[in-house]
């Protein structure tokens, strides 16, 4: 699997660095699908301040690897990277970043979606929001597992 790259930080990232470190030096990348996922200023009607994400090093690591590896199993890829951030991060604040190279744009485009699909219901990462009311675990959503579940036909 070449030019993978799973990496989960507290430090802030430049998805466009980001994306040109994917594809430095290579000529044969015809299009770079890449996705950045901020923290939400609002869920389930209260107002967020800060979200705490934690996660169990190596475990967590190994879920985004095993995923990534699904993704150049079904699609052609040249490159993946994936940053994911822990600790206490603000609203508005980046939290993950997905890149894919392929040759063409279809398949960074499915391996895109796929990869943050899955990133959302297999990866352990466990999320505290803090509100107005005080703070509260995010649960698991029902969307994110129908997401993830179009990729397994029945």
């Amino acid at each position: 699997m070449s030019g993978a790259a799973v990496i989960v930080q507290s430090e802030d990232f430049d998805p466009g660095r980001e994306a040109e470190a994917l594809v430095a030096g290579r000529r044969d990348v015809g299009a770079i699908a890449t996705f950045v996922g901020l923290v939400r200023d609002a869920n389930e009607g209260s107002g967020v301040a800060a979200m705490t994400l934690e996660h169990y090093p190596g475990m967590t690591e190994a879920a985004l690897e095993e995923i990534v590896a699904d993704a150049h199993k079904r699609w052609p890829l040249q490159g993946v990277r994936v940053i994911h951030r822990f600790g206490r991060l603000e609203a508005g604040a980046r939290i993950v970043f997905v890149a894919v190279a392929s040759a063409h744009r279809g398949a960074a485009f499915a391996a895109c979606e796929f990869i943050m699909d899955f990133l959302k219901t297999r990866a352990p990462f466990w999320k505290k929001e803090e509100t107005g009311e005080g703070s509260r675990w995010v649960d698991a959503r029902e969307a994110d597992d129908e997401a993830a579940a179009r990729w397994h036909p029945s």
